[in-house]
């Protein structure tokens, strides 16, 4: 029992019904039987911490025993880290401080997963633990029937809009196919996709149920939604997910899409390199608006960096502050071969580059670069060329791409 009245304690599965109540009241949701399951459908109680005002659950948070796509090294294990929240009445009390310290000194301290990353609810809070912003997407709106440019090929198979049940198995394989190569992108074992395809009418925001749509090599994961006016139907169609392993397929698929009858509108949630605009004739039939999507905490320095490969050789010495899991403080060798391997050590030497362990953390995955960093005033060059080198070593070829919100 602390000096508050507070206590933290590994969840269980008995907690599931009081963890799912008090989520829903703070994402401002009605609790619900839906909402349970959903919530029990990736619930892993021993890696799960709740905090308690006498029996009263007030605070949690969850991890999730997952793997990502980093450069180089294809899935690599990481502690997602979800259902954080803390109850109505009962912020600014140190419950979030406890859950975020409990996961992160119980990684290391376990010699657990040296990566953590998370969608934030909310982005000013995550810093003050640790958390960089490592991945970013937009939103899209198309106009529909938009035209392509001229010699875009498209596939000669047609795209087929089949039901859930036989597009499961399709979409999967797809998926563990693509997933790997792709950086920031998620592994999605035991009832990851029932979760991720969860579709109760509650959700729907008055649109359809999701509809598939799949050619051999792709998929698309949508709903429509109906809308008329007196100049005729303005519908919206709003993508989930489109995944695609050669180009002819997301073209062809786009088209489909863009090209679907009653719609006005084609929504979706890209990545940053999304190659979408630049099949249009017209890439003013397109309006973007952006966000962030994955924060990432490296929770071990020395075990992180050399989970990934590196493009191009380096010998660089990083001065390392880290508050809130202060082993990390100190000056770290990072040495990188012509292979991209890596080696780590904590040296006594003067460091190349001064940054925050929150700024490290955004440029693992290669999306955040360290010049950007640097000209933001955040990393400090003490030796003069190292901001180029670490954003040339720390470049991947495509912008990171988390589509998934866990």
């Amino acid at each position: 029992m602390s000096d508050d009245g507070l206590t933290l304690r590994t969840l269980t599965t008995d907690d599931l019904p009081a963890l799912s109540d008090m989520l829903a009241r703070a994402f401002l949701s009605d609790p619900s039987e839906g909402f349970r399951h959903r919530e029990g459908l990736v619930f892993e109680p021993d890696r799960s911490h709740g905090v308690f005002d006498g029996d009263e659950l007030i605070g949690m948070g969850e991890i999730l025993s997952r793997k990502i796509t980093v450069p180089g090294a294809g899935p690599t294990p990481f502690a997602g880290i979800t259902s954080v929240g803390v109850a109505p009445g009962h912020r600014r009390r140190g419950a979030l401080t406890r859950v975020m310290r409990a996961q992160l000194h119980g990684l290391h301290d376990d010699g657990a997963e040296p990566i953590a990353a998370l969608w934030a609810s909310e982005s000013v809070i995550y810093p003050r633990f640790g958390y960089g912003l490592a991945a970013q997407f937009y939103r899209a709106k198309i106009r529909a029937k938009a035209a392509y440019q001229p010699g875009v090929e498209l596939e000669a198979e047609r795209v087929r809009e089949v039901g859930r049940e036989q597009a499961i198995p399709l979409i999967k394989a797809i998926y563990d196919k693509e997933a790997p190569q792709r950086v920031g992108a998620l592994d999605r074992p035991g009832a990851t996709w029932e979760f991720n395809l969860d579709d109760p009418e509650g959700r729907r925001n008055g649109a359809t149920a999701l509809k598939f749509a799949v050619l051999p090599d792709g998929y698309a994961i949508y709903r429509v939604k109906s809308d008329w006016h007196e100049e005729g139907p303005r519908g919206t169609l709003i993508v989930q997910e489109l995944v695609a392993t050669t180009p002819e397929t997301y073209a062809t698929l786009y088209r489909f899409l863009l090209d679907y009858d009653l719609i006005g509108t084609v929504e979706t949630f890209a990545a940053l390199d999304e190659p979408l605009i630049h099949l249009l004739a017209d890439p003013r039939r397109i309006s973007r608006s952006g966000g962030d999507s994955l924060w990432v905490r490296l929770v071990d320095v020395d075990r992180v960096l050399k989970t990934r490969r590196y493009g191009i050789p380096v010998d660089l010495v990083f001065g390392v502050r880290d508050a809130f899991c202060p082993w990390n403080t100190g000056n770290w060798r990072l040495v990188t071969d012509e292979g991209g391997n890596a080696d780590v050590t904590r040296v006594e030497d003067a460091p190349d580059l001064e940054l925050d362990v929150i700024d490290l953390g955004a440029i693992f995955l290669g999306g955040t670069r360290p010049s950007t960093l640097a000209a933001a005033g955040r990393i400090k060059e003490r030796t003069a060329g190292a901001v180029s080198r670490a954003t040339a070593a720390f470049a991947s070829d495509r912008e990171p791409s988390c589509l998934e919100s866990f």
